[in-house]
């Protein structure tokens, strides 16, 4: 008992420090914004590439990513967790190869910006707003594994652990923006990459990989077998690798890059950083069960946490302690920023205007109002769907539906018209949401946010809906575009507007 008293004494007051210096870094930061909004937004677009890669790499090595990660690979075997790192790491990969540099040239503040220059007014407030419905899952995901967190090592209750989590990363989200976000994302990229290797070494040595029949990395069945879980595995990939294209907090880093060639670098970077940090939890997740027999305990709660307490040294749980909060506070805090200011600057439509005007002024203050509620939803989401790599898949899922066709297509597609891109985010979206309220279960967990009973959709079905809803949007874009195009648009036409549309931002 004195042990245990000792070990949970270390990790309490370890993760208060962490915290407390997060939160000084952050609070430090609000001197470099000087009361500009691009500064507060987009850190001034001077992101050099140590920052840029970094604050990228945190924003996808998150909390869902590591306790998701764990259980689902626990439960249903390597692919079912590692679909979360290997899919946020393609998704940078791709970014890199054929968004970073162009999306960086625009000079855009936000992701929706584009949408407006391509498609109008219209297209911009229709994707912000599933944008914003979308990291509102995710940051609420985060906020599910601070509060376990918390309720586990610091003895809070769950509510309190969310609601102390949240407060903590408002504060510093609020007062230095995304010089806040990437300095502290800097350190605790660090600290989520030591205790990755750390663990993984330290269950190797001590306890070996014992993986069970048909778990493993090479049981190639999780992705071929539909009994299982291959369409569900491969919904999660094509969910992250393609939905979190339109990642608000992506983006934004992207348009933060000092260079078009820095922010394709720091997306290089950032997919195998991703990797290396992520795929260590899928395979100890792996060999839990045996660990568990092994020290003759049932974990009650999320896997990776009963290891930490019951399996590894103090010192050692408290380093990944580290990390998991490290991870759930650089996406919460990324979350936050970008959701408030797509509300503030266009679903409100305040646009920026020099740090001495009142437009850049009120900019800043409306985003730092929306930061709060946005805050508010992600606790009340926390609270009512307790999942954490589920709700990382569902966040991307939706904005997978709707609206990475219509960036696709705005860029590399001159035919590409407003009413196209209209007809794709309806379609693919509202099918999503039908056949979302429909499923009883997503992604291989209950559905108990919104489900209806019926007799047309069962759990059978699961992960097939993440791939037919964007597809009957890309036909709808393809269709409604070619019907509605001008005739014999130039794409030199194409282009040169699309330059104009980006000076008048």
């Amino acid at each position: 008992m004195e042990l245990q008293a000792t070990q949970h004494g270390l990790f309490f007051w370890g993760i208060i420090l962490f915290l407390l210096g997060t939160l000084g870094i952050g609070v430090w930061a609000s001197k470099q914004v000087r009361g500009d909004s691009v500064n507060f937004l987009v850190a001034g677009r001077g992101l050099a590439l140590p920052l840029a890669a970094a604050t990228l790499m945190a924003q996808s090595v998150d909390a869902n990513a590591t306790l998701g990660n764990t259980d689902l690979s626990s439960e249903f075997g390597f692919w079912a967790g590692a679909a979360l790192p290997v899919g946020l790491a393609l998704c940078l990969f791709l970014t890199g190869l054929v968004l970073a540099k162009p999306m960086n040239r625009m000079g855009l503040i936000t992701i929706p910006d584009f949408y407006r220059v391509k498609y109008g007014r219209r297209v911009e407030l229709m994707a912000a707003c599933i944008m914003t419905l979308s990291f509102s899952f995710l940051l609420a995901g985060n906020l599910v594994a601070g509060g376990f967190m918390f309720q586990t090592f610091l003895g809070t209750s769950y509510a309190g652990g969310i609601t102390l989590l949240a407060a903590l990363v408002l504060t510093y989200t609020v007062s230095g923006g995304l010089f806040a976000v990437a300095y502290t994302d800097f350190i605790q990229i660090f600290i989520a990459f030591a205790g990755s290797a750390a663990l993984l070494v330290y269950v190797l040595v001590h306890y070996g990989l014992t993986i069970p029949e048909g778990m493993g990395p090479l049981a190639l069945e999780q992705l071929t077998r539909i009994d299982a879980g291959a369409p569900i595995n491969w919904a999660s990939l094509i969910a992250l690798g393609f939905g979190n294209m339109v990642a608000i907090d992506f983006m934004a880093r992207i348009f933060a890059a000092d260079s078009p060639q820095t922010a394709q670098r720091a997306c290089f970077i950032a997919s195998a950083g991703t990797l290396i940090i992520g795929l260590p939890f899928s395979l100890i997740a792996l060999t839990a069960g045996s660990i568990f027999e092994q020290i003759g305990i049932t974990p009650d709660g999320p896997v990776l946490f009963a290891l930490l307490q019951h399996a590894v040294p103090g010192l050692l749980g408290l380093m990944v302690l580290a990390a998991i909060l490290a991870a759930s506070l650089s996406t919460a805090d990324g979350a936050i920023l970008g959701t408030s200011s797509v509300l503030a600057h266009n679903v409100l439509g305040i646009r920026h205007a020099s740090a001495q005007g009142a437009g850049g002024d009120r900019l800043l203050l409306i985003t730092r109002i929306m930061a709060v509620v946005i805050t508010l939803v992600g606790v009340v989401l926390g609270l009512r769907v307790p999942q954490t790599g589920v709700l990382l898949l569902l966040a991307f899922d939706m904005s997978f539906a709707g609206l990475v066709v219509p960036l696709l297509g705005g860029l590399f597609w001159p035919q590409a018209t407003h009413q196209g891109a209209t007809a794709c985010i309806l379609v693919g979206s509202l099918s999503r949401l039908v056949m979302f309220v429909l499923m009883p279960t997503m992604f291989g967990v209950d559905n108990t946010l919104l489900y209806i009973p019926n007799g047309l959709l069962t759990a059978a079905f699961d992960g097939f809906p993440t791939m037919i809803s964007p597809v009957l949007g890309l036909v709808a874009f393809v269709v409604v575009s070619r019907l509605t195009v001008r005739p014999l648009q130039d794409p030199e036409l194409h282009r040169h507007e699309l330059a104009e549309s980006v000076r008048s931002l």
